[in-house]
């Protein structure tokens, strides 16, 4: 069942906001949506995902035989589409200088006190790395402190190391933000306070382990929870096993603690009973600002044995040049990573992280939004790049390279909409937007949305923090409006919970493990009806008179005012 297409226009009013429109000059006047929509298909995005989540490409891991081949395939694609190459040098690619990590010991946690060492197995109980560029890495009797939630906040009044000089010590961290209860309701969370329901940048366990290396910590631990965590254990060991990449930095990361790690919700409660202390009890106690850290008179040692190796990955990028020659060097950017996690050889049964909808549906999207561009009679006003990043597994290194050495003025870039985990199951009456609220492109989106009879909605799960864990998030930090749109839940012809179900399943079964693979009885149609939406938003943006904008109160908005100012 699809929704009908209408002819679209460059001067939608929506009740929102109002664009307004001007008289484009007839030699760029652009040519309307219509051929580029109609050309979106099914069998094509079918056929890509096929091929890029196949075995022979073995998972597509950075440095190996499956980048190689990736970079192939997407490069014999832009070319064959007549896209030109997006680096200014004159190649489709953006080396991207990366370092592997390989651990190859099998390291213990040993934990020591007054009532005896007991040893943790990396194999279920713990697992630990380091980000540091050195062949060992070490804590010995380090002493374990509880700080909470790990966070520093100033503008909450908050500050969970208070007091505390955590030099040659080892943290013990809770993931997610501090779940304050609401002062006039405790049966809910506090909106002023952190994001209430919504995770902050501070739940993310990327942040727990920055503020603990500048605190000065020797090592931190993350206690994991599926629920506050947002994925099961099998997620974390199976991301933080086998090779681990990083940027090439010129500290080699000794900026970074020398360990870091999880520890199972299971070991944690077990190490915090044999220290006398209960963690539920501690854990309540770490949701006001009177927490102060917690010395739990255990001491921590464990020693990392790694195998070094310097890469250079690629991001690659395509352009469609625009057709007004007074906007052309502006710029909106579709994106999505090409990387998964690769094999791993230590696994019975299958040992291939094919990555099928993660990501090789966001990538087979980016291609066919490319190729439904490239048959436009006339091209938009602004050009369009097609980015597809290396190492998102790896903590979204390649869009970070990109937005700290991009190839385009950022001033310049007015727009990064990215792709990461498309819809598989079929047509939805809705699409969910990672962060709705935060900028006027929710305002496009829904505009383009009505024209397909459909709604918008905010992450039905925004505790887990979708927000700051895909590319886009890279971009927005150096000030770029970002969207990230994820499939809706509101599947046509089906139960109400039928579509929360599934991805709840995805989640548990599937995410980061070898059984995301292909499926031929998957309904692309979703996909399809996604795709155009997100084709109108790319093309309004591209035509229009006016720049996006972050919303007032978004941690984004300052950058983006300091960045245009600049640029005038």
């Amino acid at each position: 069942m699809h929704r009908p297409l209408f002819p679209f226009s460059l001067c939608l009013l929506s009740i929102i906001i109002t664009i307004s429109c001007t008289e484009v000059p007839m030699q760029t006047r652009p040519s309307p949506p219509d051929a580029g929509l109609d050309t979106i298909n099914a069998d094509n995005l079918a056929q890509h995902i096929q091929t890029l989540a196949s075995d022979e490409f073995e998972g597509r891991l950075p440095g190996s035989k499956g980048e190689e081949l990736t970079i192939e395939y997407l490069t014999d694609q832009f070319t064959q589409l007549g896209l030109s190459p997006g680096n200014p040098s004159g190649s489709y690619l953006q080396p991207v200088p990366l370092v592997g990590i390989t651990l190859t010991n099998d390291p213990h946690l040993t934990l020591s006190s007054p009532s005896g060492t007991t040893t943790l197995d990396s194999s279920g109980q713990f697992i630990a790395w380091t980000k540091r560029v050195v062949e060992e890495a070490s804590i010995s009797d380090s002493d374990l402190v509880f700080v909470g939630y790990g966070v520093v906040a100033p503008e909450f009044d908050w500050n969970d190391y208070k007091d505390l000089d955590v030099a040659g010590k080892t943290v013990i961290i809770l993931v997610n933000d501090p779940p304050v209860p609401d002062p006039d309701d405790p049966s809910m969370l506090d909106q002023n306070t952190f994001g209430g329901r919504a995770m902050t940048y501070y739940g993310r366990w990327t942040y727990k382990f920055e503020q603990a290396a500048r605190m000065g910590a020797a090592g931190c631990l993350v206690i994991h929870e599926t629920g506050p965590a947002g994925y099961p254990w099998e997620v974390v060991s199976g991301s933080w096993s086998g090779e681990q990449f990083d940027l090439v930095t010129p500290d080699k990361n000794l900026s970074r603690c020398a360990v870091e790690g999880w520890l199972t919700s299971e070991e944690a409660t077990k190490l915090f009973a044999r220290s006398g202390h209960d963690l539920e009890s501690l854990k309540q106690s770490a949701v006001t600002r009177k927490f102060t850290p917690v010395p739990l008179n255990v001491k921590a040692s464990i020693a990392l044995e790694n195998e070094l190796r310097t890469i250079n990955s690629s991001n690659l990028l395509a352009k469609l040049e625009g057709s007004d020659p007074n906007l052309k060097d502006e710029y909106v950017i579709y994106m999505g990573h090409w990387d998964h996690l690769g094999k791993d050889e230590s696994l019975d049964g299958d040992q291939i992280y094919n990555g099928a909808v993660d990501n090789a549906s966001g990538i087979a999207s980016l291609l066919e939004l490319a190729r439904a561009f490239a048959r436009q009679e006339t091209r938009p006003r602004r050009s369009l790049l097609f980015l597809a990043t290396t190492a998102e597994e790896s903590g979204l290194l390649g869009s970070r390279y990109y937005g700290e050495n991009p190839l385009y003025p950022l001033a310049q870039t007015l727009a990064a909409i990215n792709m990461d985990a498309m819809n598989v199951l079929g047509p939805t009456q809705d699409i969910t937007v990672v962060g709705l609220g935060n900028s006027t492109l929710d305002e496009i989106l829904q505009e383009a949305a009505q024209i397909q009879g459909r709604t918008v909605r905010p992450d039905p799960e925004p505790e887990k923090g979708f927000f700051y864990r895909s590319d886009h998030f890279s971009l927005a930090k150096q000030g770029i409006p970002s969207l990230y749109t994820d499939p809706g839940v509101d599947y046509i012809d089906k139960p109400e919970d039928w579509g929360l179900k599934l991805r709840e399943e995805y989640t548990n079964n599937r995410y980061h493990k070898p059984a995301d693979e292909y499926d031929p009885s998957w309904d692309l149609s979703g996909m399809v009806e996604d795709l155009r939406l997100l084709f109108r938003v790319g093309y309004q943006i591209a035509n229009q008179d006016t720049y996006p904008e972050w919303k007032f109160g978004t941690e984004f908005r300052a950058l983006r005012e300091q960045q245009l100012n600049a640029a005038r």
